[in-house]
């Protein structure tokens, strides 16, 4: 180890940065995140240091440098671009014994600037030691994929119970243990999902004894996406990877189920068209029989539970079972495969509004409020929409829609065998046995569609098919 890790407080102390630039600027905002007292010095600075002098959240020194700038200073940074200036900020500040750094010339250096990952007040600081400043983001924008936004909550509701747990467990062994179960159990993921409140009663109740230790798992209610496993968010992927079992359906990409961590059960609970292998009822105990269980159980969904995806249903069954459960959103099936088949929902010259409506048939017809799909510079994204879809289109047209509007389906979408067909309301239900169509697919019909050709980016090869 040739630099020695450590943390400055700097708050409120005087820090100087020698130039005015870009660079000069981010390394400004750094040390005012940081609470210090910072003083620019460059006759002519960039915007950006122009601005934070005017806004009072610097001083700004409209001068070259002179060794008296550096009286009284704890930290000092030289931002120029010039090498003789930087050399000379570093001599002089070494021989006062100030710490000092010179952006991109690590000889010059006595401390260096890591790249942070910031979750106030945990921080965690990556160091290569001038070496390879890209390596170190590169290595910080990785873990900031593992680490919840919400650590830092977590660490501040800990700061306050500090003191109130030594108390309840003077012997060291026992404390830790007792942080360890609340770090890798309920009240961290309470946390996590927003629930302070919750988190801290649980916790209070956990050392003053009044909570036994539940063995009642907990339910994660996750969106998948619509197939690209790089849409998922970072939360979802972070409960994939603790959970025990996954209840996963036919519309959860292959790809996205093998995220979920490997020693994990799967249990496929696929709902054909017509052929319910799970019922809804039946999902929804399972999910209650495996929390009770003690398992971290995953319901994975495709696209955003919320939407058309009978997560209300499942998480009203968990409430009333008193079931520990969260919720994480994930993009919508009509978005991802909007987006990737250069089809918006919305735009300015042709739609201001967008519905989402199921085309599911029931005895043959769909039910459906047809008077508000037919509406001007209106988008109409219909679910599960394909075997119905030679009445929706005879419906729509017969209430009044045009015949030659656009209409397009996206067969598989944000997935390389995504396939985008295009038509018009006369012509679309003539599409899916000339092309063999398939579930999941999606139908967008509107004005918009007009624009797949001059937009649509994402083009497969379709060699995965």
């Amino acid at each position: 180890m040739s630099l020695f890790p450590i943390f400055l407080n700097i708050s409120d102390r005087p820090c100087l940065v020698v130039g005015g630039g870009a660079v000069a600027a981010r390394k400004t905002r750094q040390l005012v995140k940081a609470g210090a007292r910072v003083s620019v010095v460059d006759p002519a600075p960039g915007a950006d240091v122009r601005r934070m002098a005017e806004e009072e959240i610097i001083q700004h020194i409209a001068a070259e440098f002179s060794p008296a700038l550096l009286d009284d200073r704890v930290l000092v940074i030289a931002a120029t671009d010039d090498d003789k200036v930087n050399r000379e900020v570093s001599e002089l500040a070494r021989a006062r014994n100030i710490p000092v750094n010179v952006v991109d010339n690590p000889g010059l250096c006595t401390f260096i600037m890591p790249s942070v990952i910031d979750r106030d007040p945990v921080q965690i600081a990556i160091s290569t030691g001038g070496a390879s400043p890209i390596l170190a983001r590169l290595l910080r924008s990785r873990l900031e994929t593992m680490i919840p936004a919400s650590f830092g909550r977590l660490a501040k509701l800990m700061r306050k119970s500090r003191e109130s747990v030594r108390k309840r467990f003077p012997d060291m062994r026992l404390r830790r243990r007792f942080w360890e179960n609340i770090l890798q159990g309920p009240v961290a993921e309470m946390l996590y999902a927003g629930q302070d409140k919750a988190a801290l009663k649980t916790l209070e109740a956990r050392i003053q004894g009044t909570d036994a230790v539940s063995n009642t798992g907990e339910v994660y209610l996750v969106g998948a996406g619509p197939g690209d496993p790089d849409l998922l968010t970072f939360r979802a992927l972070r409960l994939m990877q603790q959970a025990d079992v996954v209840l996963y359906d036919r519309l959860v990409a292959p790809q996205l189920v093998e995220l979920v961590r490997r020693e994990a059960e799967r249990i496929y609970v696929g709902k054909e068209r017509d052929q319910h292998a799970w019922s809804q009822t039946a999902i929804n105990e399972m999910l209650v029989k495996l929390a009770r269980e003690g398992k971290r159980v995953l319901r994975l969904k495709g696209g955003d539970p919320f939407i058309f995806g009978r997560g209300g249903e499942e998480i009203e069954t968990l409430s009333s079972e008193g079931i520990p459960f969260q919720v994480v959103p994930g993009i919508t099936a009509a978005g991802g495969c909007a987006s990737y088949a250069g089809i918006p929902l919305t735009h300015r010259d042709y739609a201001q509004s967008v519905i989402f409506v199921t085309g599911h048939l029931k005895d043959g017809s769909m039910n459906l409020k047809w008077e508000t799909l037919i509406q001007p510079q209106q988008t109409v994204v219909v679910y599960m929409g394909v075997k119905g879809l030679a009445v929706l289109c005879t419906e729509l047209i017969k209430r009044g829609m045009p015949a030659d509007m656009p209409a397009a389906i996206v067969q598989q979408g944000t997935t390389p065998q995504q396939r985008v067909y295009t038509g018009t309301l006369r012509t679309l239900p003539g599409l899916p046995s000339t092309n063999a169509i398939k579930p999941p697919s999606m139908i967008i019909i509107g004005e918009v569609v007009k624009l797949h050709d001059k937009l649509a980016w994402f083009q497969p090869d379709g060699s995965a098919d």
